[in-house]
């Protein structure tokens, strides 16, 4: 029995081609830069947002408690069969108002950072021209008037 050779037809080849050429495609996108900080602050935000509901369960809502004699958890609402827990809600709403607080101080803080460098940048602008300078942009000024 002869070996037949198999060919690819050319709908084969293009859809292989563009297969690769999408799997190329998301490969630089993955390795872009933008992408891995995102996924990087993705994570951070995730492990950052356990230590906020552990500050709230275990100090914040005890510290509340003790004031009001009343854990938050505890507040619920029974209509029938219906059972809200409201009280677990206002704990998720101290925790989004302190996530959004520490947001606010670090963007408040990366403000500040870059206000330094635009600082010394504007300084370095405001050096005073020199007498000689001053006449050679007048002179550069008069010739562009007179072409």
């Amino acid at each position: 029995m002869e070996k037949k050779e198999i060919h690819l037809n050319d709908d084969v080849k293009k859809v292989k081609d563009k297969g690769s050429k999408f799997i190329g495609e998301f490969k630089a996108f993955i390795l872009r830069g933008n992408v891995m900080d995102l996924a990087v602050g993705v994570l951070i935000g995730a492990a950052f947002q356990g230590l906020v509901t552990s500050l709230t369960n275990n100090i914040i809502s005890p510290i509340l408690g003790c004031l009001t004699e009343v854990d938050f958890n505890q507040y619920t609402l029974d209509i029938g069969n219906l059972h809200l827990s409201y009280g677990a809600f206002i704990t998720d709403v101290i925790n989004f108002i302190i996530m959004a607080f520490v947001i606010f101080l670090i963007v408040k803080f990366m403000n500040w950072l870059q206000s330094i460098g635009h600082k010394e940048e504007e300084h370095v602008e405001e050096v005073k021209k020199s007498d000689e300078v001053l006449l050679l942009e007048e002179i550069r000024d008069l010739l562009k008037k007179n072409k």
